[in-house]
């Protein structure tokens, strides 16, 4: 008897387990907040499935929630990063250059915008407060891209969040739309870019989630319900739907892809 000759090229070690997809990947994860950040969810999952992590917390304050998360996921390396202090995320990536030599992945899950500019009209916003916003929410993506590549010398995965109101006029959504359109569009251009070196690059859009950054939406109970009431799953993702998501997109089973926003809202982005 013959052993039968698979003629399709191999993504990963024949060996390795699903449940071991990411065994020997490295990759920086920014956006922790609490057990209930989507960043969280990210990290669990690409913890869950092999991973080693680097983990940061915006400030003294967020340490002292972020720090325990950390260590319960066994995370190599921690640290602060507000990416709104000069200098300090370059500092990060050098510190993952000097620990680890290399990257594999990072998940960007940061977004941010004055309460004032973000409670008003699109066309009433500060110029201050869109130049924040789009620093924080978009620029800083393109920043750590920058920063990542150099270290993604064997190919990678760099990953951001998005929402649905980037792409459609959602209430209350406001200002934070056309800067998550920015940031999605910068996803396109920099797979672009990046995709001769073999890094690859994705948005993920998940629905609307019960984190400390989407209490800053106003009447955001109200999106809530509405969401649960008419995605055709007939309920609300988790943090951990969202994770999985994650894990599959920097894994080599993903390799086919670059450049997609992908949703992760129960089939919500679907209903008219």
């Amino acid at each position: 008897m013959t052993t039968a000759i698979d003629p399709l090229p191999k993504v990963w070690d024949p060996n390795i387990r699903l449940g071991e997809m990411l065994k020997g990947k490295r990759g920086l994860v920014v956006g922790i907040a609490n057990e209930h950040s989507i960043a969280y969810g990210c990290a669990a999952k690409l913890r869950a499935f092999g991973a080693d992590l680097a983990v940061t917390w915006l400030n003294e304050k967020a340490e002292r929630f972020v720090r325990p998360l950390a260590e319960a996921l066994e995370a190599d390396l921690m640290m602060p990063l507000d990416v709104q202090v000069e200098g300090q995320l370059e500092a990060v990536f050098e510190r993952i250059r000097d620990a680890w030599g290399r990257l594999d992945f990072v998940i960007h899950s940061i977004a941010y915008c004055p309460k004032e500019d973000l409670h008003g009209r699109v066309i009433d916003c500060s110029l201050p407060g869109f130049l924040q916003a789009m620093h924080v929410s978009c620029w800083s993506f393109l920043r750590m891209a920058h920063l990542a590549e150099p270290l993604m010398s064997q190919g990678g995965a760099l990953v951001t969040m998005s929402y649905y109101g980037a792409d459609k006029v959602v209430n209350n959504y406001n200002v934070m739309g056309p800067v998550k359109a920015a940031l999605e569009a910068a996803v396109r251009y920099a797979a672009a870019e990046l995709g001769p070196k073999g890094i690859r690059v994705f948005a993920v859009s998940p629905g609307p989630l019960k984190t400390r950054a989407a209490s800053g939406i106003a009447q955001f109970d109200e999106l809530i319900e509405m969401a649960r009431a008419r995605a055709p799953a007939g309920r609300l993702v988790d943090i951990a739907e969202v994770g999985r998501v994650v894990a599959f997109l920097v894994s080599p089973a993903a390799s086919g892809m670059t450049g997609d926003t992908i949703y992760v809202d129960g089939g919500l982005h679907n209903v008219a």
